[in-house]
């Protein structure tokens, strides 16, 4: 004989995975702006949980701690914002390609400031891993100017006579100093002025 089970509609519904109510990108584009807006002490995760769907308890089933939370948003922030400028460094066209990177970068921090620099700056002498990938990101900096430079000099764009390690590091610097006059410009044209200031000499 056989038997028979009848399963409800509201039981199926239990045992079915629930789909997401949120879009990670979107949380994470939320938080850049808040960390932005406050730096990793000021911002309240609720404010970062209020611009979401997000309740309390799933965010923190998401995401687990607020650091964790903030390395995943530094990644997020490499991958989709500093990854537009660093592209150019990294298809190595010389001249052309440093323009190009400080032309997306001033645009990026431009009012705003750039992230990765302001949490290094507030949590670099405490936070192992923020140390790290602030050596990571002024290493790569460094070494896809040199690139550049290399190929800029092969092609007669660049002084011969310059010393292409020391203006890559000055470069470098230059990069930093831009991310916090980013936020005092303001949408003032001074950064792109400073780059045409800075990347000028190299050329005469």
């Amino acid at each position: 004989m056989r038997m028979y089970c009848r399963t409800s509609h509201t039981q199926v519904e239990n045992v079915m995975p629930r789909k997401a109510l949120y879009n990670v990108d979107d949380v994470l584009e939320q938080a850049i702006a808040v960390f932005l807006e406050h730096g990793y002490y000021g911002a309240i995760m609720d404010e970062i949980i209020a611009r979401t769907d997000f309740n309390r308890r799933g965010f923190y089933l998401e995401f687990g701690s607020k650091q964790k939370f903030l390395y995943i948003v530094l990644a997020h922030y490499q991958e989709k914002h500093l990854s537009i400028a660093f592209k150019h460094l990294e298809n190595n066209q010389g001249m052309m390609s440093i323009e190009g990177f400080f032309e997306d970068y001033v645009s990026l921090v431009k009012g705003r400031g750039c992230l990765l620099i302001n949490i290094i700056t507030e949590l670099g002498f405490d936070d192992e891993k923020i140390r790290d990938i602030g050596r990571h990101y002024i290493d790569r900096l460094q070494i896809d100017f040199i690139g550049c430079l290399e190929k800029a000099q092969q092609n007669g764009e660049v002084r011969s006579d310059i010393n292409i390690e020391a203006t890559a590091l000055q470069l470098s610097s230059y990069v930093q100093g831009f991310a916090v006059n980013g936020i005092l410009a303001g949408d003032t044209d001074e950064l792109y002025l400073a780059t045409k200031a800075l990347l000028g000499p190299l050329t005469r």
